[in-house]
C-alpha cells in the first residue's frame, strides 16, 4: 500500500489461524502485516489463557529478552482465573519467532533510529493485528478490551493505546519514555551505548551531551502536539518511537506501577512519562525491576480491580455479571 504512515497497515491481509490446543492454554498462530528481519517472525504466536464466564479480555505483552517470559506468562493463568480472558503475545524476535541462539529481541537494540523504528512499529502492529483477530473470534470479540505491558511491553502498550481506542484501558508496569534516560543511565542498554560510541548515528548522537543537545527543542514540544500525525515531525527520529511522544494522546484509562529500586528504567523516565498522561494513576512497588515478580500476587490483584472498575463501568451489558 502507497503512502502508508508507519503505524498503518493492510487490515485486509489473511490470519491465516492456526490453533494448537494444550491443557493450559492455546497456541494461537497468524501471519504478520509486514516482512521482519527473519522469516522466524513472519508468524505471530499468542497464547490464549481461557476464562471461564469471561468479563474482559487483555492482550499481555512482555519485555525484552526470553529469560522472563516464563515467569510472566503466571499473570496469563491469574486474570484467567479471575475471569479476564488472556491473550499473552510472543513479541518479534522472541522465542519461537527469534534465532535459536539469540537472547531475545536482539534487533531492538540499535543505535539508529531509523533503524528502531521500523522494529518498534512492527511490535505495534502485532498488537492491532491482535485485535483485530480477536473482533473474529466469537466468544470474546464483544468483550471490553484491556492491555497490559511490562517494561519493553509497556513502551508498545503505551504506543499501541495512543493509536488505538479499542483498547479501553491500559496497564503499564516498569516502564517509561524518553530515551535520554534509558539510553544513557539503564544497564540493560548498554549495547546501544556501544552503537553511538563506535559509529555514533544519522543525527550525530554519541554520547548523551550530544543527545541532550539533539532532543531539546523536541523535548520541549511533546505535551504541545496536536495531533499523533505530528509526531513525526519531530526531531531528531528518536521521538517517533519514544513513548513519550505518544502520552497526551492516552486518554484511555492507564494505571501504572513504577518499582522504587528499579535502575532498568529510571525514575526520570517513568516519572517524565506518567506526568503527560491525561487519565492516570500510579502505584510504586518497594523492588527494583525483576524483583517486582515477587509482587505479581499484589500486581494481579490492582489490576484486575482497575480493570474491573474502567471496563465494567461503562458496559452496562455487563452490569449483572457475577465477578470474581
Amino acid at each position: 500500500m502507497i503512502g502508508l504512515f508507519i503505524y498503518e497497515y493492510d487490515r485486509t491481509l489473511p490470519f491465516n489461524l492456526e490453533v494448537e490446543k494444550t491443557e493450559k492454554y492455546e497456541l494461537l498462530s497468524y501471519d504478520t502485516v509486514y516482512e521482519p528481519d527473519i522469516p522466524e517472525s513472519k508468524k505471530i504466536y499468542t497464547y490464549r489463557f481461557r476464562a471461564t464466564n469471561p468479563w474482559a479480555k487483555v492482550v499481555f505483552l512482555h519485555g525484552i529478552g526470553n529469560g522472563h517470559i516464563p515467569y510472566l506468562m503466571w499473570f496469563g493463568e491469574y486474570f484467567a482465573s479471575k475471569g479476564i480472558e488472556t491473550f499473552f503475545v510472543i513479541q518479534p524476535y522472541h522465542m519461537q519467532r527469534a534465532k535459536p541462539n539469540w537472547n531475545g529481541g536482539e534487533p531492538f537494540f540499535h543505535h539508529s533510529p531509523a533503524h528502531c523504528i521500523v522494529r518498534f512499529h512492527q511490535a505495534i502492529k502485532d498488537v492491532r493485528r491482535t485485535i483485530d483477530l480477536l473482533e473474529t473470534l466469537e466468544d470474546v470479540k464483544n468483550l471490553p478490551t484491556g492491555i497490559i505491558g511490562f517494561s519493553f511491553g509497556g513502551m508498545i502498550t503505551a504506543m499501541s493505546m495512543a493509536l488505538d481506542k479499542r483498547l479501553e484501558a491500559g496497564i503499564i508496569a516498569f516502564s517509561g519514555g524518553d530515551w535520554r534516560w534509558i539510553n544513557w543511565y539503564s544497564p540493560y542498554v548498554e549495547p546501544v551505548r556501544e552503537g553511538y560510541a563506535k559509529y555514533s548515528n544519522e543525527w550525530g548522537c554519541k554520547d548523551e551531551q550530544k543527545c541532550v543537545e539533539l532532543r531539546s527543542a523536541s523535548r520541549k514540544k511533546v505535551h504541545t502536539l496536536k495531533s499523533i500525525d505530528e509526531i513525526f515531525s519531530l526531531t531528531p527520529t528518536c521521538f517517533h518511537y519514544d513513548p513519550i511522544s505518544y502520552a497526551k494522546f492516552i486518554d484511555q484509562p492507564v494505571l501504572m506501577f513504577t518499582g522504587v529500586f528499579d535502575k532498568v528504567i529510571p525514575p526520570q523516565a517513568s516519572n517524565g512519562f506518567y506526568r503527560l498522561l491525561p487519565n492516570a494513576k500510579k502505584i510504586s512497588v518497594p523492588s527494583g525491576h525483576k524483583s517486582s515478580y515477587l509482587f505479581r500476587r499484589f500486581i494481579g490483584r490492582a489490576s484486575v480491580k482497575f480493570l474491573r472498575d474502567c471496563l465494567i463501568k461503562n458496559r452496562s451489558q455487563n452490569a449483572n455479571l457475577n465477578i470474581v
